[in-house]
């Protein structure tokens, strides 16, 4: 049972993607054959070449409307170009990502990487934290305008406000998104304007109006449509009220992620932990049991396997911030896992 009412079908039923093969490869196992169907259904990820059902709409970066971050042109380059129009765009940069664990591996083994990618196996020995970001940008397209076009960032997963997942890159890839943690980690950017404290001046006003039913989610009229594919999101927060909390010992407000955005991200961690074991569905806790509101220690950080913010990471970060359900997004991703046939690995060459 998929856990959104996905909207009509499942975005995609094509095998645009990773391609299907005629041999046996590096992962020791038989991949389909040309002309082999690979049953593709618009709701999986990608790890190491393999595809892994989540169980919500998920669009890839060789999609159409997809977001590409093997790309080394500017997606929105083109002068006048509608946010989302990446047509005309022909600047060159470097690469936004590189080669996990570059600097730590011999040379016979980085070449191999380097040609032949991660096998899953190598993968699930080395890749074990999922770190959560809020982009501060309102719009996965907006988001990986800023990322991809401006600051030459990557990540691995957007997820938007209408609870559409986008993947940029095959989570083998060391995308760059989290400093020291880029090495071990996947990243996901949940598409939010971000957290403010009570001195600062917000953008609430702009991306929120307030109706009898509490407040929901206004992109302004410069962001165009927004990118948003799914027409019957709720664009309201979870919590009717902003919600106001402590990060780094400092009182921020922030405006909660939408229901959908959470459903996604149960699925998509639940996803995650099934294709990377060491991925564990928990987050840094305090003593008491509670979700750590500070950055964790080096000696924490090294022996920490789960899923944590950028918070946890970097003192000089506050996402996903106080508005996140960790609890109930752990709840449900462990119920998705224990309850939902999330499929995969099917094994199919890149």
């Amino acid at each position: 049972m998929l856990g959104l009412a996905l909207f009509g079908v499942l975005l995609s039923t094509c095998t645009s993607g990773p391609r299907a093969g005629d041999a046996p490869d590096r992962r020791g196992e038989l991949v389909e054959r040309p002309g082999d169907s690979i049953g593709r259904r618009g709701d999986e990820i990608v790890v190491a070449g393999r595809f892994f059902h989540t169980g919500v709409p998920v669009v890839l970066w060789s999609d159409p409307g997809g977001y590409d971050a093997y790309r080394t042109d500017r997606v929105f380059a083109r002068a006048g170009a509608a946010a989302g129009d990446g047509g005309g765009a022909t600047e060159q940069r470097a690469a936004r990502f590189g080669t996990r664990f570059e600097k730590s591996l011999d040379a016979g083994m980085l070449a191999l990487v380097r040609r032949e990618g991660w096998t899953l196996d190598e993968l699930r020995e080395r890749v074990d934290q999922f770190v959560l970001h809020y982009d501060a940008c309102g719009t996965s397209r907006a988001c990986f305008r800023v990322l991809h076009d401006v600051r030459g960032l990557s990540v691995h997963f957007m997820i938007d406000v209408d609870g559409t997942i986008y993947q940029t890159l095959d989570v083998q890839e060391r995308a760059w998104h989290a400093t020291i943690a880029n090495d071990r980690s996947v990243g996901v950017e949940i598409a939010n304007i971000g957290a403010y404290g009570f001195d600062e001046a917000d953008p609430f006003d702009r991306w929120y109006a307030i109706d009898e039913r509490g407040p929901r989610i206004t992109i302004p009229p410069d962001q165009g449509d927004g990118g948003l594919r799914n027409p019957h999101a709720s664009l309201r927060p979870a919590r009717r009220e902003i919600v106001a909390g402590e990060v780094h010992g400092r009182v921020l407000r922030q405006f909660d992620y939408t229901p959908e955005q959470y459903e996604s991200l149960a699925h998509l961690s639940a996803a995650l932990s099934v294709a990377l074991p060491r991925i564990a569905l928990e987050a840094p806790r305090d003593a008491s049991g509670r979700v750590l509101t500070r950055a964790l220690s080096s000696e924490e950080w090294r022996a920490f396997h789960g899923i944590l913010g950028h918070d946890h990471v970097q003192e000089n970060k506050a996402d996903p911030g106080p508005a996140m359900d960790w609890d109930g997004v752990l709840r449900r991703a462990r119920a998705v896992r224990s309850g939902v046939t999330l499929g995969g690995p099917a094994p199919v060459a890149r």
